[in-house]
């Protein structure tokens, strides 16, 4: 992108390929690349992050190491890699305890640094991690920022059991529908929703326990109805907007409500009585750790959960494969197969 706007601010061109530049780095040949609403946000500015234009989108990636700097000892030329996103300044309190995703100074592919949109991306070492077993370029693409999100957003933060019940706000992205995937392998029973019939149908193929046409129905009175009127354990809503309220009202006492972004509208109002009254916990979250996307991993390969697809585009079509997920036409991840 040589500005901030619309799709025409993706151009398919020749850029100078990266070169290494300290001890710990690494160069990456990409397969493939997933979209991301953050990509969407950051070409249109959206963000609050500079980008040094023209700039290179994409903060998911897989491919094949082929160089690497003196002093990286955990991948070598040849290794088969997916790409952790974040990376730190290493010197502030959050780094030094292995929580990158949090420092004041994070720089992660596509935004601060130059992003998996291209055959070649640098990055650090660190953040190269074996692609699991059975997975496919585009599958390993698909996986990072969304399952990671979903691993900390779920498992760490809301502590979703199995037995428990959880709403998915929106079914039909590639954060929810990774949730549905987690939770139903967790053994939880999932309440999805959407305004798409077709969108619900297929969440039930994946296993959800129901599903809510949101604009057909109330969404309060269905959770209720589906829980003997005690609400959810949890409930994942990154739309906001005048969803926000419903999801914190679907809760049952002692509920969690987790959310990595507000795509409808980031300025709700809350029940704060009822907040209080109901013991409830909100919990904001993007990315996660290191160590929390090498349990990720693990569980993936042990679950034999693989990303839902929708669809594969060619890089030079990123502009269309973009518009795909702006107009929330897809149901599961959206991945650019990249020229080899």
């Amino acid at each position: 992108m040589h500005d901030y706007g619309g799709l025409e601010q993706l151009v398919y061109e020749r850029a100078d390929d990266p070169t290494i530049a300290g001890p710990h780095e690494v160069i990456v040949k990409l397969a493939a690349a997933s979209i991301n609403h953050i990509d969407i946000w950051n070409r249109r500015g959206l963000t609050g992050t500079p980008l040094r234009l023209p700039h290179i989108l994409g903060a998911d990636g897989a491919g094949t190491v082929v160089e690497i700097g003196s002093s990286v000892t955990n991948v070598k030329p040849g290794d088969a890699v997916c790409l952790y996103p974040p990376t730190g300044c290493g010197a502030c309190e959050f780094c030094l305890t292995d929580r990158d995703y949090m420092c004041i100074r994070l720089h992660v592919l596509g935004e601060r640094l130059e992003g998996t949109y291209a055959e070649y991306v640098k990055l650090p070492a660190a953040n190269c991690f074996p692609v699991p077993r059975g997975y496919s370029f585009e599958q390993a693409a698909a996986l990072p920022l969304v399952f990671i999100t979903v691993w900390r957003m779920v498992i760490t933060n809301a502590e979703l059991k199995p037995g428990e019940s959880i709403l998915i706000i929106g079914i039909g992205g590639g954060v929810a529908s990774a949730t549905l995937q987690v939770a139903h392998k967790l053994g939880a029973r999932a309440i999805v929703t959407s305004r798409s019939d077709a969108k619900l149908a297929r969440a039930r193929e994946l296993g959800a326990y129901h599903g809510i046409n949101q604009g057909k129905e109330d969404i309060v009175s269905a959770v209720k109805d589906l829980t003997a009127g005690r609400g959810v354990d949890v409930a994942v809503d990154c739309v906001g907007g005048e969803i926000w309220r419903k999801s914190v009202a679907s809760l049952g006492r002692g509920g969690r409500l987790v959310t990595c972004g507000a795509t409808a509208g980031g300025e709700p109002h809350d029940d704060i009585a009822a907040l209080a009254a109901k013991q409830l916990k909100i919990y904001g979250s993007t990315l996660g750790s290191r160590e929390e996307f090498r349990q990720l991993l693990s569980f993936l390969e042990a679950s034999r959960i693989t990303p839902v697809i929708d669809s594969i585009f060619p890089l030079k079509e990123a502009a269309a494969a973009q518009r795909r997920v702006e107009t929330a036409q897809q149901f599961g991840k959206v991945v650019l197969r990249i020229p080899g």
